[in-house]
């Protein structure tokens, strides 16, 4: 087998770019970012999912699978369109704090000012006639239109009339509302016009963007609504199973996450054509895709619906190879963490996908623990933490007593192992510390979140699993944050340890 190239790249959702309306988008921020990642010689730009959040304001709980997020569309680029002027919008409140994303006012806000660019697009031209003629976000925005009616609210609280798809009801949606619905459908020509252009901009500096892909869909969803037959679902479309985690050392009642739980067999039955869909257009849009809770392919944790927590669930099984068997050449990096047994590690062999090794688990004073550095062989992706840990610096403070010696002594000595020094007892050092063993290690793939590089606290935490709160997928940068000095250092360990 050919030897990898061994890469460092960086984790920063677009929502988290600096920006003066709100939120991170694709815009002139996001071109000065990929130039900041080619000054530190990184060869990986990792974003979250990139489709519209709904419920909690979470990437993973989305209106559609494939469909983009038109809050990253970026108001200047439409003033530079011709669609907008600087008066529209320069003083449109769609933020308090520039570090934080509020996400209820982006919803009162940016929808209201993309509707009255659009109104000053020309819909006739032959290039969004023929994209709206392609169908392929038809579906989506037939049931943002539908949701548009109703205010939003979930697709099974909708008048009778519209809960049940049928083909007359979407050509009467799309009769009846035709302006609405061609809105919806130019927010994702207008966002894939800018991703495009800043996709080759990251290409053409040698930057390669990762995707992330959920494993589950969102109740309230495009999905669910239009092919209730994917779900497993009773005769009143009310999930029967919902998906979570088993109580583990971190939580006794387990998680709870509420997605319904597809109809494998059903989507055997027809060669998964879904899946092969969406993990296509997934490559369209990205070079490497990172798919989330890859154990559930293997089997995965169903918890009766209407259960309060996770503790009363069962594992069931998954599609495991079948699924995968024609889709061994992607670049593809299965999120393998989590509850993992021999069949999650028989089909991460049969695969071949690198998995992922997170270094805020590995010094707990247990020589075989497989996040340790000195443990790893090279097919992995190795982080300080992902967009669910507590970042590196405030795990590090919240440790009691006992478990910090264990953390000293431990980190000194994997150090040790991988030749890198080992800076002393001082937080941010620790950190430091950290970082540069997940450079030095053996995985052929290195990335970082930014708050571990910044050595952030708590407060910077993009997501605390099972919650639901204004703190959670909120996280922003400031543009001070993108130091020369911090490239600089970056870019040093990349020649250091050959990445």
């Amino acid at each position: 087998m050919k030897e990898k190239e061994r890469k460092a790249g960086l984790l920063l959702h677009i929502s988290s770019l600096p920006s003066k309306y709100g939120v991170g988008t694709l815009g002139e921020e996001a071109y000065h970012f990929v130039d900041w990642l080619k000054k530190a010689k990184l060869k990986i730009w990792q974003v979250l999912p990139i489709v519209p959040t709904n419920y909690g304001d979470s990437p993973y709980q989305s209106v559609s699978s494939t469909a983009l997020n038109y809050y990253f569309i970026d108001f200047d680029i439409l003033r530079e369109k011709g669609l907008l002027k600087l008066s529209d919008y320069k003083d449109v409140k769609l933020g308090y704090e520039d570090n934080k994303v509020d996400y209820s006012l982006l919803f009162n806000g940016k929808i209201e000012m993309l509707y009255k660019a659009f109104l000053n697009f020309d819909s006739n031209n032959k290039d969004f006639l023929d994209f709206v003629a392609k169908g392929e976000y038809k579906d989506f925005a037939v049931f943002m239109t539908i949701k548009k009616i109703h205010n939003y609210i979930s697709w099974d609280k909708w008048d009778k009339t519209y809960q049940n798809y049928s083909k007359e009801l979407e050509e009467a949606i799309i009769n009846d509302y035709y302006k609405e619905y061609l809105f919806w459908v130019w927010t994702q020509y207008e966002f894939l016009d800018e991703w495009n252009k800043l996709h080759k901009y990251a290409n053409d500096n040698g930057i390669e963007i990762m995707g992330d892909m959920p494993l589950y869909i969102a109740y309230d969803s495009v999905e669910v609504w239009m092919h209730p037959e994917m779900f497993l679902l009773d005769q009143n479309k009310v999930p029967t199973l919902v998906a979570g985690c088993p109580p583990d050392a971190f939580t006794d009642d387990g998680q709870l996450w509420g997605n319904p739980i597809y109809n494998w067999q059903y989507m055997k039955d027809n060669g998964y054509k879904w899946w092969n869909e969406r993990i296509s257009k997934a490559f369209v849009l990205y070079d490497i895709l990172r798919i989330d809770h890859f154990r559930g392919f293997d089997r995965y944790y169903a918890i009766p619906y209407g259960h309060v927590n996770a503790r009363k669930g069962s594992w069931q099984d998954g599609p495991k190879f079948d699924l995968f068997k024609d889709k061994l050449d992607l670049n593809i990096v299965a999120e393998d963490l989590g509850t993992i047994d021999e069949g999650v590690r028989t089909l991460m062999k049969q695969v071949g996908y690198p998995g992922m090794k997170i270094i805020e688990f590995a010094f707990d004073g247990h020589s075989n623990n497989e996040h340790k550095p000195s443990n790893y062989t090279n097919n992995y992706v190795v982080y300080t933490g992902t967009h669910d840990n507590m970042p590196l610096y405030q795990y590090i403070l919240d440790l009691k007593e006992e478990e910090l010696e264990i953390y000293y002594k431990d980190l000194e000595k994997e150090c040790e192992l991988l030749s890198v020094k080992y800076l002393g007892e001082e937080p941010h050092k620790l950190v430091e510390c950290v970082i540069e063993l997940a450079y030095a290690s053996k995985a052929d793939t290195c990335i970082i979140p930014i708050q571990d590089l910044l050595c952030q606290d708590g407060k910077s935490r993009m997501n605390l699993p099972s919650t639901v709160s204004t703190d959670n997928w909120s996280y922003r940068i400031l543009k001070e944050n993108l130091s020369n000095e911090l490239a600089l250092r970056l870019a040093s360990l990349v020649t250091k340890y050959r990445r």
